[in-house]
């Protein structure tokens, strides 16, 4: 099946085709990865560590041309798309120069005994990569795992197939061939991928609905996964939260950023009632200065289009039902001049005052270009409204003190929680990252997303039965 990709910000321009790999070819696919992936773990990991930098150093030297091409397929801003490919090579030298130290044998000798415990590869790892940020949620899955000694075959979403297989092409050409792959497709290859028996690890990044199917296929095969789904992050802002241009502007594009389609942007700003007309004021001012919706490729461009039709017309209906229940959408930013946006699948940004918590705009992950903004009286209110729902990916808390707002953060129900940020900005490579609750489990970033990668396997000589130890009863349980 041939599955041709429209530019969202110009629906009559093709970007490209691919053709959905057959069942044959994903057995083919796995068949590959599983003969190279010996040949590629044998290697010593100082080895595999240098074959990764070299492939971020290729994926650089092509960033303007992979960020166009990605601009184009995904509607996402040219400045963006650049920066992503850009942290993507930093996340790849990361986990190289990790590697040795994490990787490296452990071993403890002493009067208990000898226990040698290593770090080893699962085999081959399905990643199972979304449209919003193709290239870097591909690539913390391909860093730690490829470093670790995995082979890595990677399913990207149809509305982004291209840049990611330049990617992976750049990064695999100093590893043995199949060491790493891409398959194309949709839902079935993604299953067929997953449910395949010669997978050893799934590594996840999407929604909750395709989450869980996938989840299910691997549960089912008992092939361990690692999941990280959707979110309805909120943002609390303290009484005495600052609102000066610099940290207004963070929020908004900590909302707004690829146009609202991020796991963990913010999606619920509760702002204290006494500063609610202020915070309102304040926050548009920030969006008009930094909110610019056109065609991604344009210069100023902040804002680019949804991915789809569909999508649109989802986030609309989420406002519109908010609107008819007494709320009201405030739109927010300016049009790009020279951007015919009815060319595209474009949804100008908006603020909403006066939702219900009821509201799906409140309840559900909107996934799009518009936030609610809600009042709150008390902060244990505050609190207990932003740990509603079942999803628990990120949050944020802004205020004056820092320590105030640590107090806070660790009473919210998140895998991660940002202070006086939000989103991208708050991310840092040593801080592991992931949700709790129903946006999935394991994490990325940080040491812990490298061992995600590896399965820790014991060799333990118990000092008891050594020359001279003081014996065990053979059903004794150990002291």
């Amino acid at each position: 099946m041939t599955i041709q990709r429209e530019n969202p910000a110009r629906t009559d321009e093709l970007v490209g085709s691919i053709v959905a790999a057959t069942p044959s070819e994903v057995d083919l696919v796995v068949a590959n990865a599983r003969k190279a992936q010996p040949e590629w773990a044998a290697l010593d990991v100082d080895s595999r560590a240098t074959a990764v930098r070299t492939g971020a150093e290729r994926i650089v030297a092509e960033v303007d041309q992979l960020a166009e091409l990605m601009a184009r397929e995904t509607g996402k801003v040219l400045g963006d798309c650049r920066g992503e490919l850009l942290f993507s090579a930093s996340v790849l030298r990361w986990a190289a120069d990790r590697a040795p130290a994490l990787l490296a044998d452990h071993v403890i000798d002493d009067d208990a005994g000898r226990l040698l415990m290593r770090r080893r590869p699962y085999g081959v790892v399905a990643a199972v990569t979304p449209w919003n940020a193709p290239v870097i949620l591909a690539v913390l899955k391909l860093g730690p795992a490829l470093v670790a000694g995995n082979a890595v075959i990677v399913k990207p979403s149809p509305f982004a197939p291209f840049a990611i297989a330049r990617v992976v092409e750049l990064l695999g050409g100093w590893m043995p061939d199949g060491t790493v792959q891409v398959v194309q497709g949709e839902a079935e290859t993604a299953t067929a991928l997953v449910g395949h028996a010669g997978v050893d690890r799934v590594a996840f990044t999407g929604g909750e609905n395709a989450g869980r199917a996938l989840a299910a296929i691997a549960g089912q095969a008992l092939t361990p996964a690692l999941m990280e789904l959707g979110g309805n992050d909120p943002a609390i802002l303290l009484d005495d939260a600052e609102l000066g241009p610099d940290a207004m502007d963070r929020l908004v594009m900590a909302s707004f950023a690829t146009s609202g389609q991020v796991c963990m942007a913010v999606k619920r700003l509760f702002v204290p009632r006494r500063r609610y007309d202020e915070v309102v004021d304040a926050y548009r001012a920030a969006a008009d200065r930094v909110l610019r919706i056109g065609d991604p490729l344009f210069d100023g461009v902040t804002l680019g289009p949804v991915v789809t039709a569909a999508s649109a017309t989802r986030v609309r209906g989420m406002v519109e039902d908010a609107v008819a229940s007494g709320a009201e959408a405030m739109l927010l930013g300016e049009s790009d001049a020279h951007t015919d946006l009815g060319r595209g699948h474009f949804l100008r940004p908006t603020l909403v005052l006066g939702a219900s918590d009821s509201d799906r705009l409140v309840n559900e992950e909107q996934f799009g270009p518009t936030v609610p903004l809600l009042a709150y009286d008390t902060l244990d209110e505050a609190v207990a409204r932003a740990n509603a729902g079942d999803l628990g990916l990120g949050a944020s808390v802004w205020s004056a003190d820092e320590d105030r707002a640590f107090a806070v953060a660790t009473r919210l129900e998140a895998g991660f929680t940002f202070v006086n940020t939000h989103n991208r900005t708050g991310m840092a490579l040593r801080a592991p990252f992931g949700g709790i609750k129903r946006s999935g489990w394991g994490r990325e970033y940080g040491d812990e997303g490298l061992v995600e990668h590896t399965q820790t396997c014991v060799v333990h000589a118990p000092g008891a039965f050594r020359p001279g130890g003081s014996g065990l009863g053979a059903a004794a349980y150990p002291v």
